[in-house]
């Protein structure tokens, strides 16, 4: 016992199982990418070239089918936002006990298979016409059906992003304490929509960056739903595309896939600035 000494702390070696998990994590993601830059550049004959690149903004339908998953994406996230922001904060303030009951709910999207989902969406949206073709809901069947903007899928998509939302807010509340900071709002003269927008939201800026990212990127790459109700978003086009032009689907997969790690790095980015360092820098 005389070699040790118990005043100097013990030093921690660094796990050398860590950097290698990473190098296999980075090694399963970037084999596959850069297999897929390769088979874009490489033509047989012709050598290295980027002309599967460049046709990607002339190609038909390429524009419109990314324009519409955008659209979607952003009723989508609109939708969802205004959806669960309040029914969060109420069951923190006020019914914390329903809380196991609400996640419950908002988990029930990720058991239930996306090929059932869409069964039962288009047994509906088959029922409705032909059972309300004399009534004012006719309309609204078809009109939630428009190929120029399909609501229908904004419904679909905000089921599909509940339970991605759900802990995404989850966590951001978790992480501050509501009643408090609605208390003070309230004496401080605001009412309740003041004091959720002025008091709750602004310290929540991280959850719901990660809400919005996670809603994005299921629109951005959902297949199944939209290809069996018949629309034709970002990810069904790529599809289309692919039987065709092998190459150019590639390319431009591999495109939409470099854009939304750019986006989720100025998330992580945007997401990580507090008022106070920005303040602080000022």
């Amino acid at each position: 016992m005389a070699g040790l000494n118990p005043g100097r702390p013990a030093v921690r070696r660094p796990a050398l199982w860590r950097p290698l998990v990473l190098a296999l994590a980075g090694l399963y993601f970037l084999v596959p990418l850069a297999a897929s830059v390769v088979f874009t550049v490489d033509v047989p004959g012709e050598g290295i070239t980027f002309d599967a690149y460049g046709q990607i903004l002339g190609t038909d339908g390429f524009v419109s089918s990314l324009l519409l998953s955008l659209e979607l994406a952003a009723a989508t996230i609109a939708v969802v936002l205004l959806l669960m922001v309040p029914a969060m904060v109420a069951l923190r303030l006020g019914a914390p006990k329903l809380r196991p009951v609400v996640e419950v709910v908002c988990s029930l999207p990720l058991v239930v298979p996306p090929i059932a989902f869409v069964a039962g969406l288009g047994t509906v949206l088959k029922w409705g016409p032909e059972h309300l073709s004399r009534t004012p809901l006719f309309q609204t069947f078809v009109a939630i059906q428009n190929p120029d903007f399909p609501v229908v899928l904004v419904l679909a998509y905000v089921v599909m992003a509940l339970p991605f939302v759900y802990r995404a807010l989850d966590a951001g509340l978790r992480a501050m304490d509501v009643p408090t900071l609605v208390e003070a709002a309230r004496s401080c003269g605001a009412n309740w929509p003041q004091a959720l927008v002025r008091a709750v939201l602004p310290n929540l800026r991280g959850a719901l960056l990660n809400s919005a990212f996670l809603t994005l990127a299921l629109v951005l790459g959902e297949f199944t739903v939209a290809q069996l109700l018949g629309f034709r978003p970002f990810a069904v086009w790529i599809v289309n595309v692919s039987g065709s032009q092998a190459q150019l689907s590639v390319a431009v997969s591999v495109l939409s896939l470099l854009v939304t790690w750019a986006m989720l790095l100025a998330l992580a980015s945007f997401g990580g600035r507090t008022p106070t360092a920005s303040a602080s820098r000022g």
